[in-house]
């Protein structure tokens, strides 16, 4: 029997009932969460092997992972999971609460890894492909994993492995992945039991290791799966669509994003498992033309691209020669999708153009805080949305109490996924996780309407003349120029001022630009002390860490990046 409409409540109102009322799918409900009570949806799994088996009943049939000519459905998935979980714990003592790192390449084996460790309420530890040695082996320190599962090439760089840490190569010992038939083990995991480290981006300190929980993950799938339901049915019905009368399609997703990183693993494959999805990888550095050709043989229907990749794809000389009209959701992870981004996604791929949006979100929070999408996107461009279900939002001042709304601080964030600590950590924990679980995101930002407006990244602040300055303000102008494909806006020290402010600037293609130009477009909408007085013109892409966030300390020479980007 339908239910009476209340036409009393607005359509975001009443899709949000529709779905999270009493003996609906999204159910919610108050429960403790670590001595907090917090909103949670009451038909959640407890830990990701139930989620897993949920996944693989579910889409029994569908092909689930692709790379090259390796293609593992639904159905065949489990055996390969369970198999690789049975030679770590039976052959290589895994337990509860042991560490196993992976250092590889996006592959069916990454996943299998991480699924494999997980289910013996073991700790999987993401490192970051990208990373030098250095780097590698500060988080092989960190962690002291008892196993480190890599492919040969990233390997290479774990030159200073501890002597009692088993190494699995992926390429010399394909057999640890072959599938074996094994009932599923009675390991007792608990919701808020660890599962996985994601190391920081580090594009404000060294990295460190936000450990999360099951809870946080499936918390992280449900609450993204919620969001983008509750997002469409709105949009359908604004155009007087039934969403019931659509027909049902698998998505192709390809994923270009690092499994190492939040936009990857999480939002790249536990959030399309969970949809059923087609998870489309691939082998080598970022090709633009690669690309190109699998979306047109695999029919990619969705595609999250981070840092450079989507102009690199859009600007390609041969894209016109590839059938990409399959490419109906396209979004940028990592940082703000800019104004040319955007132009240039609705000019080579109008068909996607529709479902451009943006969300915000970080390692530490474990989920999408925010959202954004079509109309409410196009009238409010630069907003990260109102907040997800189970999230709050804070602004607080440097004495962290609570600031009314309109007024700028730093973000603060409440949900039952937080992460649980940073691993090895205690004093940068007590510095993010205050009283009462709200997470310190770092950000400087505002609420208007519901509506969260991010600044900058509150250690880029810029102090001249006792003026704050908040450089994404700058840049989003900057790049909102025709002419601009990427800028990046930092403090420079001036003896007088302080800080002088200082434009770096990648024109778009081959054109000519002159500080005066610029100057004068961003005199139109900023204050004369934002302006930039320093100019610096690049002819290539601004240093990117594996978010797609511009890495400000390379750009002053604070910091060396790693050119292991493959």
């Amino acid at each position: 029997m339908k239910k009476k409409e209340d036409r009393s409540l607005s359509l975001p109102e009443q899709v949000r009932a529709e779905l999270c009322g009493d003996g609906e799918p999204w159910e919610t409900t108050l429960e403790d969460v670590l001595g907090e009570q917090l909103l949670v949806f009451r038909n959640r799994q407890r830990n990701l092997e139930d989620l897993f088996d949920e996944f693989a009943e579910k889409w029994s049939g569908r092909e689930c992972l692709v790379l090259g000519d390796s293609r593992i459905t639904y159905d065949q998935l489990p055996d390969m999971v369970r198999g690789a979980s049975y030679r770590l714990s039976k052959k290589l003592g895994i337990r509860s609460g042991d560490r196993v790192a992976i250092l590889a390449a996006n592959s069916p084996e990454w996943v299998i890894s991480f699924f494999a460790v997980t289910f013996l309420g073991a700790i999987a530890v993401a490192i970051n492909g990208w990373w030098t040695a250095a780097e590698i082996d500060h988080a092989l320190q960190l962690t002291k994993p008892k196993v480190l599962i890599g492919d040969s090439r990233r390997l290479m760089r774990a030159d200073n492995v501890d002597s009692e840490t088993v190494i699995v190569d992926i390429d010399e010992t394909p057999d640890f992945f072959a599938p074996i038939e094994v009932s599923k083990a009675q390991h007792t995991v608990l919701e808020d039991d660890p599962a996985l480290i994601l190391f920081t981006s580090g594009t404000t300190g060294r990295s460190k290791g936000a450990l999360l929980s099951h809870r946080g993950l499936i918390g992280f799938v449900d609450g993204t799966v919620h969001n983008a339901q509750e997002k469409t049915t709105i949009a359908l019905r604004q155009l007087g669509i039934d969403p019931s009368s659509l027909p049902s399609q698998q998505d192709i997703v390809l994923a270009t994003s690092p499994l190492f990183h939040v936009s990857g693993l999480l939002a790249g494959v536990l959030m399309n498992m969970a949809n059923g999805a087609k998870i489309v990888f691939r082998k080598g550095r970022f090709d633009a033309e690669d690309v190109l050709k699998i979306i047109e043989t695999e029919k990619v229907t969705n595609w999250t691209a981070i840092g450079d990749m989507g102009p690199r794809v859009m600007s390609h000389p041969n894209l016109l020669k590839y059938d990409t009209s399959s490419l109906t959701r396209m979004s940028s992870g990592g940082a703000h999708l800019s104004q040319h981004m955007r132009d240039q996604i609705e000019k080579h791929f109008p068909q996607a153009a529709l479902s451009i949006g943006q969300g915000y979100g970080s390692s530490e929070s474990c989920g999408v805080v925010t959202s954004i999408g079509g109309q409410e996107f196009k009238e409010h461009p630069s907003s990260a949305g109102k907040a997800c279900m189970g999230f709050k939002i804070e602004i607080r001042d440097e004495n962290n109490n609570a600031l009314p709304e309109g007024e700028e601080g730093e973000i603060h964030v409440k949900s039952p996924y937080t992460m649980l600590e940073y691993w090895g950590d205690p004093d940068a924990t007590r510095e993010t996780i205050k009283l009462g679980r709200w997470l310190a995101m770092g950000d400087i930002g505002r609420v208007e309407n519901g509506l969260l407006f991010i600044n900058s990244r509150a250690r880029d602040m810029i102090i001249r003349s006792g003026e704050n300055i908040y450089p994404v303000e700058i840049e989003h102008r900057l790049e909102s120029h025709s002419s601009v494909s990427e800028a990046a806006v930092i403090g420079v020290d001036h003896q007088d001022r302080g800080q002088e402010v200082k434009a770096i600037v990648v024109p778009e293609g081959e054109i000519s630009l002159d500080a005066d130009t610029l100057r004068e477009w961003c005199s139109e909408t900023l204050a004369d002390y934002k302006v930039p007085v320093i100019w610096e013109w690049r002819s290539t892409a601004l240093p990117r860490n594996a978010s797609g966030k511009v890495v400000k300390r390379a750009l002053t020479g604070d910091t060396e990046l790693s050119n292991h980007q493959d």
